[in-house]
């Protein structure tokens, strides 16, 4: 594991998980999206260009009544369990004691990006959120607290992983862009995005 970068708050620890260690988490992850399939959530804006779905108690739901925390998938089943493998993530680098209650798997095809925001829709600020990056690299933006001043980027690659607690709980970031086809972990290339956190 290589030594960690801190950006405006935000701990990245660079190649944390090995190609194996990639591989053995898709296909964990093969077995949570096929009882709750990738959907396109969507906003007072129109759809999103992610694809979602979740594993824990919790999925994070946005249609045109907003955004919001849901027990279950939009097709009515609750969500799968959390794989192990992403828990041991979460119990490497988080530093809270509190287990995730959920896990939001955003898929970005081609083209696909997520403007800036917060998460600030959790209760417990003191726990961390833990990312997960997996396939294409994708450009990660870094804000503030507050909308506007400085931002800074930096690639995410493939087993990469951000933890974002302290000063960056709820600072703004988003994803620009992708860089299509720059991995060969996923068929077919695109970039799945791990979020780990406490809800309640």
């Amino acid at each position: 594991m290589a030594d960690t970068i801190h950006r405006k708050g935000f701990v990245i620890y660079p190649a944390f998980l090995d190609r194996p260690a990639q591989e053995r988490l898709v296909e964990s992850l093969r077995g949570v999206i096929s009882t709750a399939p990738l959907f396109t959530p969507v906003t007072r804006r129109g759809p999103m260009s992610v694809r979602m779905s979740a594993a824990g108690r919790f999925g994070w739901i946005s249609d045109r009544r907003g955004y919001r925390y849901e027990e279950h998938h939009p097709i009515g089943s609750t969500w799968p369990p959390i794989p192990k493998e992403v828990q041991a993530i979460w119990d490497a680098v988080s530093g809270c004691v509190r287990a995730p209650e959920c896990c939001l798997i955003n898929w970005y095809g081609e083209g696909a990006r997520m403007g800036l925001h917060q998460d600030s829709d959790e209760v417990d600020y003191s726990c961390p959120v833990v990312s997960v990056s997996l396939g294409d690299e994708g450009l990660f933006r870094m804000g503030n607290p507050e909308r506007g001043g400085k931002t800074e980027s930096i690639w995410l690659k493939s087993g990469d992983v951000v933890v974002m607690g302290g000063a960056a709980r709820k600072a703004y970031h988003g994803v620009d862009r992708i860089r299509f086809g720059s991995s060969t972990l996923l068929p077919g290339h695109g970039r799945i995005n791990l979020t780990l956190r406490v809800v309640t």
